[in-house]
Formats: structure tokens, C-alpha cells, sequence
């Protein structure tokens, strides 16, 4: 019991830290739309929501929900293949019900979500989209709009092929103004705070991705299927740290962390993320 309320006591501590920097920091409300519904996932059999946020052991998530609502289809979350756990018909969100059914559920489900450093959680998604081969699409996609723009005599084959972008010109093209005026950030770097809308839903439980494993613990308490599931451990040997991001930002200019600080500034106020000792803004 006693560990228990300490658990509590965090999380009880992060909601009201994210209380007060959503009065401080959001003018006004605005009224939510299907629109901004899409990453949240509902779980009817045992009254869940959970906001996903890629890059923040999301697939793991979806896997434990797939168990959970799958009927018994699944019983091990790490037997469902990742690429799986993100086909969309997979797991309802809320974006798909009528909006009598979705206030229902937001008054009276679980609602959780689990964020993460916001500029570990960058550097993640650039070594994930950008650095790694398989990922074509990512390369073909953005990598060769951002060579195309931000490269100053680029060759021909990375115009082509996209497969190069340096973390430098992955920076610039993020705060560069055109970006989100073509259109909004792609969901693995944008802002938690964009894709889980935390001062209009009222999260019963903020977990964080540097204690995901009590606080994944606690969720599944909250919602009594500790029985049924266990979230599964990480065997990850190359996490994205603080060191790691460290290294990717000392080849970033101080103007250039400046913008890119000032871009994810709500994510990092809202969830109590201070700024990291590495950036040199002053």
C-alpha cells in the first residue's frame, strides 16, 4: 500500500504541475475536433483511453491494448509484430464515434498518456527516420525535400534519394516558417501537447518514458488488468539519452537551439522537463 501511494503521489504531483502550466501558459479554450481525436485510443472493455505519442514506447501500448481488446486472439504483447500493432483498423480511436459517445468516454474513462524528454524524444525520431536504411519512405518523403531546401549545392543522387539528411538540416527544416505553413508536423516530432491536446483532456495518469516501467505498472493497476497483461520490458541497448541528444546538439548553432527550444517549449513546461544543461541559448 505504502509504495503504492507513493506512485500515486507522482503522478498526483505531475497532473497538478500540468494543471498550472496549462493556466498559465493557454489563452483560451477551444473546442476539440474529430480531427484532433486521432491518437487517442479507446479500450470500451475496460474503459481506456490512452493518447499515443510516437517515440515514447508507443508500439508497446498499442500491443498491450491489441491484448486487451483482441477477445483472447492475443495473449503476449511481444508476440504481435511491431509493424502490426500500427495497422490503423487494429484499434479503435476516438476520433471514430459520434460526439455524444466521445464526451461519455471522456467523462468517464481512464485516461493516460506518456511523454518523454522532448529533445531525447527528437533525437530518437532522427535516428530512427533518418539514419536507418529501411526506412525509405521517411527518406523519399521529407529527407529529399529537406536536402532540396536546406543544402547548399546538393548532389544529385541525395536530391533523389533523400537518405543523408544530417541532424543540422533535420534542425533547420523544423523551425524553418514554410514548414508548418505546407503542412502540420509529421506525428514523430510533433509537439505532445499538438497530438494529445493535455489542456482540454483532463489525463488521469502522465507516465513518463524515464520511468515507464513502475509507471506502466501503475496504469495497469488503475484499470485492474494487471492480471491480464503485463507491459512488456524493454531490451533496447541503444536508448536515446540526455548524453546521446547532447551529442547530436553540439553541432547545432545557439540560434538555431534557440528556435528549436522556443518550438518545443509548451512540451517541455507542461510536463516539467527543464531545459537541458547541454543547449547554449544565452
Amino acid at each position: 500500500q505504502l509504495e503504492l501511494s507513493g506512485a500515486q503521489k507522482t503522478l498526483q504531483g505531475r497532473r497538478e504541475v500540468l494543471e498550472q502550466a496549462c493556466l498559465s501558459h493557454t489563452k483560451k479554450r477551444r473546442v476539440l475536433s474529430p480531427e484532433d481525436l486521432k491518437h487517442l485510443i479507446v479500450d470500451d472493455k475496460h474503459g481506456l483511453i490512452y493518447c499515443y505519442v510516437p517515440k515514447v514506447a508507443c508500439t508497446n501500448w498499442k500491443r498491450v491494448l491489441m491484448v486487451l481488446t483482441g477477445n483472447g486472439r492475443y495473449t503476449d504483447p511481444l508476440a504481435i509484430p511491431a509493424n502490426e500493432a500500427h495497422v490503423a483498423g487494429n484499434l479503435h480511436t476516438l476520433s471514430e464515434f459520434s460526439v455524444t459517445e466521445i464526451n461519455q468516454r471522456l467523462r468517464s474513462y481512464l485516461k493516460f498518456i506518456f511523454v518523454r524528454e522532448p529533445f531525447e524524444r527528437l533525437v530518437s525520431a532522427y535516428r530512427n527516420k533518418f539514419t536507418r536504411s529501411y526506412n525509405t519512405a521517411f527518406h523519399k518523403r521529407y529527407g529529399t525535400k529537406i536536402i532540396r531546401r536546406h543544402r547548399p549545392n546538393p548532389e544529385a543522387e541525395a536530391m533523389e534519394k533523400g537518405n543523408n539528411v544530417s541532424f543540422r538540416e533535420f534542425v533547420q527544416y523544423l523551425v524553418d516558417p514554410r514548414t508548418q505553413r505546407e503542412e502540420p508536423f509529421n506525428e514523430h516530432w510533433e509537439r505532445v501537447h499538438s497530438l494529445c491536446h493535455p489542456c482540454l483532456i483532463h489525463y488521469d495518469v502522465v507516465g513518463k518514458y524515464e520511468t515507464l516501467e513502475p509507471d506502466a505498472q501503475a496504469v495497469l493497476r488503475l484499470a485492474a488488468v494487471e492480471g491480464k497483461v503485463q507491459f512488456p520490458t524493454s531490451s533496447k541497448s541503444t536508448r536515446t539519452d540526455g548524453n546521446m541528444a547532447a551529442r547530436f546538439f553540439q553541432y547545432i548553432s545557439p540560434f538555431y537551439q534557440k528556435k528549436l527550444f522556443n518550438l518545443y517549449r509548451m512540451d517541455f513546461l507542461l510536463f516539467n522537463y527543464s531545459t537541458p544543461e547541454y543547449l547554449r541559448t544565452r
